[in-house]
């Protein structure tokens, strides 16, 4: 019994020193931006939906950011080559780190900024009444956090 228990921590001891969490199951997340760019508090979300992105990658999840509704504003200024928006930079390092986007291509002509997007190279999702598909995230168990 105690050659067992012994062998055992011995097994948790060098998972441990390994840096490997054995509890630490991978998940898929969706990230979802509707906050605009008008309010303080749509700067707010903004940044907090780019932290999320950028921490969930950082620990090996599987992460895409959906622009919806206002939130289409952000990914029409952060997908100039020449934009100057102080979040731009960590978007890029986002994109960089293989954090996948989409975009709603109803909502971006709803919000005006479709042209931009467009001349841009930026690619439209419209797989739902023009929106992209939230169903179809869920059926592959991402879990979704709105902001």
């Amino acid at each position: 019994m105690m050659r067992k228990l012994f062998s055992g921590f011995l097994v948790l001891l060098l998972i441990g020193s390994l840096g490997v969490n054995a509890y630490a199951a991978k998940g898929k997340y969706l990230v979802v931006l509707q906050a605009g760019k008008e309010s303080h508090e749509g700067m707010a979300r903004a940044v907090h939906a780019l932290l999320y992105s950028k921490e969930l990658k950082e620990h090996g999840h599987e992460v895409v950011l959906l622009f919806d509704g206002a939130g289409t504003e952000w990914i029409a200024e952060w997908s100039k080559p020449d934009s100057t928006d102080k979040l731009a930079p960590m978007y890029k390092e986002l994109r960089e780190a293989g954090v996948t986007n989409v975009i709603c291509d109803f909502c971006a002509s709803a919000f005006q900024v479709k042209a931009s997007l467009e001349e841009n190279k930026v690619s439209l999702t419209a797989e739902y009444k023009g929106h992209p598909s939230i169903a179809k995230f869920a059926d592959k168990g991402y879990q979704i956090i709105i902001l």
